[in-house]
């Protein structure tokens, strides 16, 4: 026998509650982006200005090289929670739903579009190391 609460249809989540999901995953993952590639790309350039000197590497090849190192996924996860907490801690709250709503393809759609814009804009941000690279691969070239 079906409860009474069974029966009943949940609507679905409304434009503004979808708006509040995609803004709740987005953020934290511009600082995610943007903390991954600026560290990627300093330690990658630190790499091939020192080892990769001597073993005469590439720079994408110190670069992947730091991208595959274990160091980088366990500085990544452990910023994801200063991330999250820095998020909380400006008011980013918890999108009111029920749970049917959480579980709609909607929600979940609206959540992983918010990841994945999130975590581009915050990789295109963290590009700013670039900036200041120039000078040192110039000088390194003019040496060979």
């Amino acid at each position: 026998i079906l409860t009474s609460l069974e029966k009943l249809e949940v609507a679905p989540p409304s434009p503004g509650q979808l708006r509040h999901v995609f803004f709740h995953n987005a953020l934290p993952f511009v600082g995610f982006g943007f903390l991954d590639n600026a560290i990627m790309i300093a330690a990658g350039t630190q790499i091939e200005l020192s080892i990769g000197v001597i073993l005469g590497i590439s720079t994408m090849a110190g670069k992947r090289y730091c991208q595959m190192n274990k160091t980088r996924t366990n500085i990544f996860f452990s910023l994801a929670g200063y991330v999250e907490a820095l998020a909380s801690r400006l008011g980013l709250s918890i999108p009111d739903l029920t749970p049917k709503q959480a579980d709609m393809w909607q929600t979940r759609l609206s959540a992983h579009l918010g990841k994945a814009i999130g975590v581009t804009i915050g990789c295109i941000l963290g590009m700013f190391p670039l900036l200041f690279f120039g000078d040192e691969e110039e000088k390194l070239e003019e040496k060979n």
